[in-house]
Parts: C-alpha cells; structure tokens; sequence
C-alpha cells in the first residue's frame, strides 16, 4: 500500500490536525478550505502564485476561518461554495448545487452533495485519468465524519455515493485522523490484517513527519469499517461507538 499524491496539488499543515490543500496550475492556485490565511499567503507569495479560487466543502470555522483574509489580498478570487450556505458562508461569489459542473484551472470539476456532516456539506469532484475528490469532513482515512446536522441515513447514502466513484480516486479530506481511526477500528476487528497492515504504514508515515492522506478509493474500502458497513443499520451503530470511543 503505497503512499500516493498528486503532484501539483500540496498540503499545508495547520492548527492541531486541518490540513488545507493547494492546487497548483500555471502559476494559478486553488485552495481548499482555508482554515487560517496566514500559512497560505506565506506560501503563495513565496512561490510567485496567484489565487485563482477558493472552495468551501462547508461552514465550519475550521474550513472558512482564512477565507476572508485571503480575499482581501486577491479580491478578485472566486469563492465557490453551497447554495445553501449564503447565510453561513456569506462571502461566496460562485454558488453551486449538487451536480453542477465547473471548469477550474482547465479542469472540469463536478459537485457532489455529500449531507450528514452538515446540512448542505459538498465536495469537488476531478474525473480525470487520475479522478481527485476534494472531501471535507465527510471521510476520513479509517473514518467519517461526526453527524453534527444531518442524519445516519444521509451520511451513509453519502457514502455510498463516494464508493461509487472510480476506485482509482485519490481522496483529499480535511484532517490528519488517521492513526486514531485506524486504533478504533483495530478494536473492534483485532484480527482484520488489513487494518493491522495499513496502521504500521500509518505510524511509519507519521514517524517521518509525513502525512498519511491522501488515499485511494480503492486501498479505503479495505480498511474502513464505515465503506464496510453492509447497510443502513450497520452504519449506525459504527457511527454511535465511534463517537463514544476515547
């Protein structure tokens, strides 16, 4: 199971475990939930960038709390986020729903509504050769998000949704929760070798200061229990200890 990465897209490290993604193109960058601004702009002036957009999977703090400090300095930046969200995410410029398609630096990028996380949570879809899938908080290597709005059936038809994407998508979502998702799920299934095999390439990553995202598809629905689950009533419980393991 081999580390993968695309190589115009980097991850910056931020907070206690965000990680916000810049896509790279011709000197044009897209960022991905911008959690803090200070990082991005160090780095996109450093490198001679220029802001082309901005991407909003949904409203939390923690995904939004940079977004208006960088279109300060790049006025001029698209601010692509849910229909839903104009109250909650007020700066958008580009509002979009599920199934819409857009073409950012070149490339045409789909919209998936992804609910359960949170009422109008969505993520950005490349279907390229290599197909990217720009996730939020909806899954996680060895996860999936906690259900602050939604409901157990809309994050488990989300994830279905996911898992009925190409198998060789690589997955970026927007936070570093690997190993500890990994240890719950070894608890629960102590004799599964894959999640044994996958957390000692997790904790080597880790050791080397490298991040463990993101993922394939493919490798993904080995390893977590949540793709695992057989349906609706599986799921549900998964979810409910998940949120009581410390």
């Amino acid at each position: 199971m081999e580390f993968n990465k695309a190589p115009n897209i980097i991850g910056l490290r931020v907070l206690r475990d965000n990680v916000i993604w810049l896509w790279e193109k011709n000197k044009s960058v897209v960022v991905i939930d911008p959690s803090v601004y200070e990082p991005v702009i160090r780095y996109i002036n450093e490198n001679n960038f220029h802001l082309e957009a901005i991407l909003q999977t949904h409203h939390h703090s923690d995904h939004i709390g940079g977004t208006k400090y960088l279109i300060k300095k790049w006025p001029n930046a698209n601010v692509i986020a849910s229909a839903k969200e104009k109250k909650r995410i007020p700066f958008q410029n580009i509002s979009v729903e599920d199934g819409e398609t857009l073409n950012i630096l070149g490339e045409e990028v789909k919209i998936i509504e992804v609910l359960g996380h949170t009422s109008s949570h969505i993520a950005f879809f490349l279907n390229g050769k290599n197909p990217i899938l720009f996730i939020g908080d909806t899954l996680f290597s060895g996860g999936c998000g906690r259900i602050f709005e939604g409901t157990y059936k809309q994050m488990y038809s989300s994830l279905e949704r996911i898992k009925s994407l190409p198998k060789n998508t690589l997955i970026y979502c927007a936070h570093e929760y690997t190993k500890a998702n990994l240890q719950w799920a070894l608890n629960l299934k102590p004799r599964d070798q894959d999640i044994k095999n996958k957390l000692l390439e997790v904790e080597k990553k880790l050791s080397l200061d490298e991040l463990t995202i993101p993922f394939l598809l493919d490798e993904e629905m080995k390893i977590n229990l949540f793709l695992r689950a057989k349906n609706l009533e599986e799921f549900t419980f998964l979810r409910a200890n998940k949120d009581l393991w410390v």
